[in-house]
């Protein structure tokens, strides 16, 4: 099972994420936020307020979003390290 292992905060909507197989990359989300508990995200204040969880990415709303989902959803992969 894919866990997060790491997440920096980028600009905007966008983070770079750290998978537990050494896959890294940028995702987007300011087209994934959609839906009622992802709209208040929108608020970068609020984008910006989130946390790893038992390897999946979490804010504090309650929102969260499985790491299958966002490794499909890389923008730009970057090197392994």
């Amino acid at each position: 099972m894919l866990q997060i292992v790491d997440v920096e905060y980028i600009e905007g909507h966008t983070l770079e994420i750290h998978f537990d197989n050494g896959d890294t990359g940028i995702v987007d989300f300011a087209k994934l936020l959609n839906g009622k508990i992802y709209k208040p995200l929108k608020k970068v204040e609020l984008f910006k307020q989130y946390g790893l969880k038992n390897g999946t990415l979490e804010w504090v709303n309650g929102a969260d979003f499985a790491p299958e989902y966002l490794h499909k959803h890389l923008r730009t992969k970057l090197a392994k390290a």
